[in-house]
C-alpha cells in the first residue's frame, strides 16, 4: 500500500536535480536520443512514495504517478474495481514499455509529431512561429479542434482517466481534475499539458466505481502490435436492464487534448440500449469533427471506434468490477 508522499523528500529531489523530470525515462530518452532534451534531468524514479495502489475514503483508489503501466495493468485492485482503466494502460505502447512508463509519465508526456521530434525542424511546440505538418504530410493529425498545433494528444491513461472523472494530485496544492491539465486545447501551442516545469504530479486520484457499471476499451490501429492509436476510446455505462442509466465516454488520438464525449453520453443515458441508439449515439461525434485535408478519414474512424466500445459495454460478457 502506498503513503503519501513526503513533501521534504519531493522538494529536495527537485532542488538536487535543478532538470527536467524524468520518471520511466520512455519518453524523455527519446527525446534525449534524438537532440530534443538535452538535459540536465531530475530522477524520480527512486521516490518509492510516488509508486503503488491505496484505498482512499469511500471506496476511491490512490495511484502513484511512478507506478509502471504494467504494474497498473497487473494490480488485482485496479482490475477487480476500475476495469476500464486496466483495459486502456493494458493496450498502451509494448510490454518493454508498459514495464517502464509511468502513469505520471504517460500523463504528461510529449506529443509523436515527426515534425516536432525532428531536431532540425522548427515548429510552435519548440517556440517556432508555425506548424510545419499544415502544409506537410499530417494524415495522423487532429480531426477535431481549430488550433494552430495538429498533434494529436498521445496519452492513453489521460482518456480513461476522464471517463472516471479522476483527479490528478499536484505537489504542493489541493488536487485538481485530471481535464485541468489540459484544458480545451487552445493553450497548447508549445506544450502538451498545463502543468508548470516545477510542479510534480505525484498521483491520480479514482472515485469509487458505481454499482454494476460495464466498461470496455478499443484502440483503433494501422497495425496489430506496437502502434500509436489513430483513434482510441473508453466506455462506462450503467444499465436497468436494458436502459441506460449512466454514461461516461473519452477518446484520444483525435485532437490536441483527450476529448470526455458528453455528446454521446447525452444520447445514450435514459434510452433502451439498442443497436440504433448506440450508433445514433456515436453518430454525434461527427459533428465536432473538422478535418484537415489529410485526416477526413478520422472521422469515420471516430465515429466507429466510439461505437465499438459502446457495442462492447453493453454486451452480456463486458467487463464488470468484481465488487
Amino acid at each position: 500500500m502506498s503513503t503519501e508522499p513526503d513533501p521534504t523528500d519531493l522538494s529536495e529531489a527537485v532542488r538536487a536535480g535543478g532538470g527536467e523530470l524524468r520518471a520511466g525515462g520512455t519518453d524523455t530518452g527519446a527525446r534525449q536520443r534524438s537532440g530534443l532534451s538535452t538535459g540536465p534531468f531530475t530522477d524520480l524514479d527512486g521516490t518509492a512514495e510516488l509508486r503503488g495502489t491505496g484505498p482512499l475514503p469511500g471506496g476511491g483508489l490512490r495511484i502513484g504517478a511512478l507506478t509502471t503501466l504494467a504494474a497498473l495493468t497487473a494490480d488485482p485492485r485496479v482490475r477487480d474495481g476500475w476495469p476500464a482503466l486496466a483495459l486502456a494502460a493494458g493496450t498502451a505502447a509494448t510490454p518493454q514499455i508498459r514495464a517502464a512508463g509511468t502513469v505520471g509519465g504517460n500523463l504528461l508526456q510529449r506529443n509523436r509529431c515527426w515534425y516536432y521530434r525532428n531536431p532540425h525542424i522548427s515548429c510552435l511546440q519548440k517556440g517556432g512561429a508555425g506548424c510545419p505538418a499544415r502544409e506537410g504530410d499530417h494524415h495522423f493529425a487532429v480531426v477535431c479542434g481549430t488550433g494552430p498545433c495538429i498533434a494529436p494528444h498521445p496519452s492513453t491513461l489521460a482518456m480513461a482517466l476522464l471517463a472516471h472523472d479522476a483527479e490528478a494530485e499536484i505537489h504542493g496544492e489541493s488536487p485538481r481534475a485530471v481535464a485541468d491539465l489540459y484544458g480545451d486545447g487552445d493553450r497548447l501551442h508549445h506544450t502538451d499539458h498545463l502543468l508548470p516545469p516545477d510542479r510534480i504530479l505525484t498521483a491520480v486520484r479514482l472515485p469509487a466505481p458505481l454499482p454494476g457499471e460495464r466498461a470496455a476499451c478499443h484502440r483503433t490501429t494501422a497495425r496489430a502490435h506496437a502502434e500509436w492509436p489513430l483513434v482510441e476510446a473508453v466506455a462506462r455505462v450503467t444499465l436497468d436492464g436494458t436502459t441506460v442509466t449512466h454514461a461516461a465516454v473519452a477518446a484520444g488520438g483525435v485532437a490536441r487534448v483527450p476529448l470526455r464525449l458528453g455528446e454521446v453520453e447525452s444520447a445514450l443515458i435514459g434510452r433502451e440500449a439498442t443497436p440504433g441508439t448506440l450508433a445514433a449515439a456515436a453518430a454525434t461525434v461527427l459533428d465536432r469533427c473538422r478535418p484537415l485535408p489529410q485526416t477526413g478519414y478520422k472521422a469515420t474512424l471516430f465515429r466507429d471506434t466510439v461505437l465499438e466500445v459502446l457495442e462492447r459495454a453493453v454486451a452480456p460478457d463486458a467487463a464488470r468490477p468484481a465488487r
